[in-house]
This record gives structure tokens, sequence and C-alpha cells, in this order.
């Protein structure tokens, strides 16, 4: 049966969700599918982050520390995320980048098996956890194992310290059972390490009911932090005493404003931070998070799941007999909260599609990615952008030179 935009808009009026688009603040002629790498500005932020340098900083100055209480900052906005990952608000802090994170996660989950002399990688993860995975392997002694992340799991043996992969896969949104690799990597004595860079905020994710060790999460793609938001970082409660991170910054001093000149790990979460905290971007990322409120991650995912079957029941139809190939899961189950279309002339058709206001992106060598950020679009959304790929393909409108140019970032 052909789908038409009625039948979309039948389903945005019946959507639970629909009332969360008017937290946030979209351009006028936009449809925006790139929340998957930068999310959209939620309502308040911008006020927020106004107050921060007006008031705290520039009428409170250093007091701020205390009386706007910047100090707590990374364990308050670490509690807010710990409930949209499954996680204890203890076992969670928001902190420095992503791959920084990974790296301290990594040679922590090394020391705590020293005798093991294997990470397992996956193959075709994002490229900076791959970077940081072979510099952390060096560091360490240890070797890397890289495959795909399907075989994680039976690639764990008594040799492996700690496996790491992404549960979404950041290209083709392909989803990894976590309950089930977790339980193969333990089942060996080796700890796991979680990226959940396209899962934060997308789906349903449950680090303590599926045994996690460890997980990284990024602050600026579905959680909508804003640029360069800080990372997020996940410690099961069964390690905290244990944990010993390389990164010994005073943050991380039991008491930091004692100033002693030997290093005395905090106790808990605490001990994974190291700097101080950049508090603009804390103020952003902590106020960007009252867009979840009230908002449960299992209706965040259902919706997710649904608007992704609806693009693919819409490309069979309308894309596939354009020379467009589905790069993402048909089974929801197994697919994140994006959908990768590959075409030959990818980019410079995503070129023209931006040119048009439909802003996916675009991955080497040919993948284009519509990301289904649940809070803010709606199933029309799909039909029109679908629609749009539709008539830039047909039309020809990507062969023009503009949209040929290569950007800096794609």
């Amino acid at each position: 049966m052909t789908i038409d935009r009625a039948q979309c808009e039948a389903l945005d009026r019946d959507d639970p969700l629909r009332h969360c688009r008017g937290r946030f603040t979209l351009p006028d002629g936009v449809l925006y599918l790139d929340g998957n790498s930068l999310g959209a500005l939620p309502r308040g932020v911008a006020e927020r982050v106004g107050a921060t340098v007006a008031e705290e900083w520039g009428r409170g100055l250093i007091r701020s520390w205390n009386s706007a209480g910047w100090y707590a900052s990374p364990q308050r906005a670490g509690a807010k995320t710990a409930r949209l990952i499954g996680a204890a608000a203890h076992e969670v802090t928001v902190t420095d980048a992503i791959s920084i994170n990974l790296f301290k996660l990594l040679v922590a989950a090394r020391r705590m098996r020293p005798d093991r002399k294997v990470i397992v990688a996956e193959a075709g993860n994002f490229p900076s956890d791959l970077y940081v995975v072979d510099s952390v392997a060096r560091l360490v002694g240890c070797s890397v194992r890289r495959v795909r992340a399907g075989e994680v799991a039976a690639a764990v043996d008594g040799d492996t310290a700690v496996a790491t992969l992404s549960e979404v896969n950041f290209k083709s949104a392909e989803r990894q059972d976590m309950a089930a690799v977790t339980a193969a990597a333990h089942a060996q004595g080796a700890l796991i390490l979680w990226d959940l860079a396209h899962s934060s905020g997308a789906v349903d994710v449950q680090l303590n009911r599926a045994g996690a060790d460890f997980a990284i999460g990024c602050g600026y793609k579905f959680l909508n932090g804003g640029p360069g938001a800080p990372g997020h970082l996940f410690v099961a409660e069964r390690h905290l005493a244990a944990v010993d991170q390389p990164l010994t910054g005073w943050f991380g001093h039991a008491e930091p404003f004692a100033f002693s000149e030997e290093f005395a790990r905090a106790e808990g979460i605490r001990r994974m931070l190291c700097s101080t905290p950049p508090m603009l971007s804390m103020a952003a990322y902590e106020a960007a998070l009252d867009a979840y409120d009230g908002v449960t991650m299992d209706a965040v995912e259902a919706k997710a799941r649904a608007m992704g079957d609806l693009l693919i029941a819409l490309f069979d139809q309308r894309l596939a007999p354009l020379g467009c190939r589905l790069e993402s899961p048909r089974d929801g189950t197994r697919r994140g909260s994006h959908v990768s279309i590959g075409h030959d002339q990818g980019y410079a058709v995503m070129q023209a599609l931006i040119a048009r206001g439909v802003i996916g992106d675009f991955r080497a060598p040919d993948v284009m990615r519509f990301g289904l950020t649940p809070l803010y679009l709606g199933y029309a959304d799909v039909f029109d952008a679908v629609a749009a790929v539709e008539d830039v393909i047909t039309s020809k409108a990507f062969e023009a030179p503009e949209f040929q140019r290569r950007h800096a970032v794609t």
C-alpha cells in the first residue's frame, strides 16, 4: 500500500511525544535530521548560559564555584544523565570529551586485569575510538584484536582484558545486544566498555540491567548539549572502589583544595574527574537535559523505531528504484535512531538537500545519514524528507557544481 502524507499527519496527531517539539528552537523552513551529529537547541539553554555569563561569572565571579553550585556540576549533570542510560545517579559523571573518557576507562580496565594482554575492539567503529584503543594498547603493553561488532562476543577469550564497542554503530545504526555481549565477555573474565555516542538520549539504554562495567557517551548529539558539550562516563558501582584512571588531575583528588603535592584519589565517581569543568558548556548541557523531563526512554525508542520503519517503507517505494541502497538494518530492534542510505553521489545529494533546508549529513564513502530525533521530529517530517531526496535525485539537482565541492566538515 502506498503511503501518503495524510497517513503520516494522522500518526503525528496521535503521537504521545508531540508536545516535546515545543521544547526546542528550530529555524523556520528547516527540516533538521542531523541530531545524531549535533542536537537542536532546547528552549531555555541560551538563557541559562546567558545567566551563567552575566550573573554567575559577571557578578558572582569566583564566589560562584560555591554560591552557584559550579563545583558540584559534574555530579549534578551526571545524575540527570543517569536515568536516561539505565544507571544509578552515583555511577555517572559529566566530564571531558568522549575520547578522553575512553582513554581513561581503557587504561583503568587494563589495570584491573594486569595479567591479560589483549584489547578486543570493534572494527568499523567510529575512528576516534580505534585511534584511542591503539594508543592505549601501546601505552599499556597490550595487543589489539579488531573484529566486527557481531563477532566481539566470540572474540573475547582468557587473554582479553577489556572489550570495547559501540551499542549503535555511527554509520549503519546497527545496534548490538548489550546484555548478550556483556555476558559473553564476563564469561571469559573480561571487562566491557560500551560507547553510547549514538545511544544516549536516542534508545532505551539499560546499563545496569545488562551488567555493563563501563560506558562513555556524548553530550552534543541526541542529548542536545551544544557543540563540543562535555561527555558522560559510567562506572558500575561494583568497580568504583577499585577503578584507577590515569589522568590524576586535581578535580579527581580527595581534597583538591588542600593542595597536597601527593595524589589521593577521591571516593566514588568523582575519582573519574581530571580538570576544572568548563562551566559555560556544563551549564548548557545541564539545562538541555530538561527537554527530557517527564519523558521515558522506552517511549523515545518506540517512536524512533516507528519513524525508522516509516522511512524504510518510503525508501522501498520511492528511493530504491532510483539506485539508492539501504545501509541500516530493517529490523527496528537491531537499529538505533538514524537511518543510513547509500548513493553513488551521496555527498552531492546531501549538499543539495541541505541547500533546500533538509539537513542530514554524509559519511564517506557514499552514505547519507538521517537522524530521527523523536522529541522534535514527526512522521510527516520523515515523509517530506524522503520526498526531497526523491526530487533531488530525479531532477539531478545534485549535479550542480556547487554541490560537488567538498567542505571540510561533511
